[in-house]
């Protein structure tokens, strides 16, 4: 009987395993999806303008979920195959490292995380589940193991020289993508000024302060003080431009901001968001912060899901573009789609051709449409990225 008992036990801890790990890739599926399933087809003359262009996307949660970024799947936004189907010339890759139960738009506390089940049933190193730095740095390895086994279709980037590099390259043979790796908040750094140290030698070029709770650094947009630089931020955002990374304000709060836009020397870009403009909301951008980044000569990402343009279509996210360009000039705008961020958008990266068809469409010249959907992040990377 007690040998019954046991088998029995252990066929019902292994059925619960089972289920404990299938999980992270049901969420993926459920939360990661699109308004229409592709096939997404454009115009000829829509397709072959973009197959002329150099795409870029300044944001890619792809890493957090429990797939080979080589593979081809059926479910989330992009993989390389999809990639380089869409034509992508240059994705920045982010790290998301926590995530407070419950989460809202509108005000989150840093007492809860939901990020560390999902680490644990996608089964990461153990020194992940209890330190986010431990977890930046390893969706860090696994994007370098990627860039590695690619056979030089996924190429890292992490300074001039290397950008320089693939853009000649890519201009001989585009079926390549050029990545680059981002925080999204600086929570990974633990309190610690040194980590940026880590964080840099692990490949970060592009480092979002917040997320969606206010952190060592400063206030989110969604956060619960949702203030500006504190004190240890301040030596953070000196130490980031000292290094030459990026600073991303996507998530922060209007007094981060500020107070970033106060005491930066370099360009600030913006990685994913909304315009207040088309469509309000805590995180979307006044028309005073639209200005005040370009004046330092950064870029803003206009993404695709409801919170950025309140409507996940096409129509929506041309509108905001359109709303940024006469704001503050085509030369300060460019794409930040939150592809596998929990989103809801339009079409998977595969269906990119529909939005530069929508560009053209809404009356944006060649030249525009070549600045918007990537010729402005090649220059702010080719101009701002650290020397070699």
């Amino acid at each position: 009987m007690k040998r019954k008992i046991v088998i029995g036990s252990l066929l019902l801890l292994g059925v619960a395993l089972a289920i404990f790990f299938t999980v992270p890739t049901i969420v993926d599926g459920r939360m990661n999806t699109v308004t229409r399933p592709a096939p997404y087809p454009a115009s000829t003359q829509a397709t072959a303008a973009h197959k002329a262009l150099f795409v870029a996307d300044l944001h890619d949660d792809a890493l957090l979920w429990n797939r080979d970024l080589l593979q081809r799947y059926d479910r989330g936004h992009s993989d390389l195959p999809r990639l380089l189907d869409g034509n992508m010339a240059l994705q920045v890759f982010a790290t998301v490292t926590k995530s407070p139960k419950g989460l809202n738009y509108e005000r989150n506390s840093a007492d809860s995380d939901s990020i560390t089940m999902l680490v644990m049933a996608q089964r990461w190193p153990v020194a992940t589940w209890n330190s986010l730095l431990a977890r930046a740095l390893h969706q860090s390895d696994k994007l370098h193991q990627a860039a590695q086994d690619s056979q030089g279709r996924l190429v890292l980037v992490k300074n001039q020289q290397d950008m320089a590099a693939f853009v000649q390259a890519w201009g001989a043979d585009p079926k390549r993508v050029a990545a680059v790796l981002a925080t999204e908040g600086l929570h990974p750094l633990e309190g610690k000024l040194e980590n940026v140290d880590r964080l840099y030698a692990a490949g970060f070029r592009i480092t979002g302060l917040t997320h969606f709770f206010d952190n060592e650094v400063g206030g989110s947009a969604h956060g619960i003080d949702k203030g500006g630089l504190t004190p240890f931020g301040r030596q953070v955002v000196a130490q980031l431009e000292a290094k030459g990374m990026l600073i991303d304000l996507a998530h922060a709060s209007k007094p981060l901001i500020d107070d970033v836009l106060a005491m930066a020397k370099r360009p600030v870009l913006v990685s994913h968001t909304g315009v207040a403009g088309t469509c309000p909301g805590p995180r979307n951008l006044t028309d005073t912060h639209l200005k005040r980044i370009a004046a330092t000569g950064g870029v803003v990402g206009i993404g695709y899901w409801d919170g950025a343009v309140c409507d996940p279509s096409i129509p929506a996210v041309v509108k905001a573009i359109r709303y940024a360009v006469d704001q503050v000039g085509v030369a300060h705008v460019a794409l930040g789609s939150d592809f596998n961020g929990a989103t809801r958008t339009p079409f998977d990266v595969t269906g990119l051709p529909q939005l530069t068809e929508g560009l053209m469409q809404a009356g944006f010249s060649a030249e525009d449409i070549r600045a918007i959907m990537g010729g402005n992040v090649q220059r702010l990377l080719l101009q701002n990225l650290p020397a070699r």
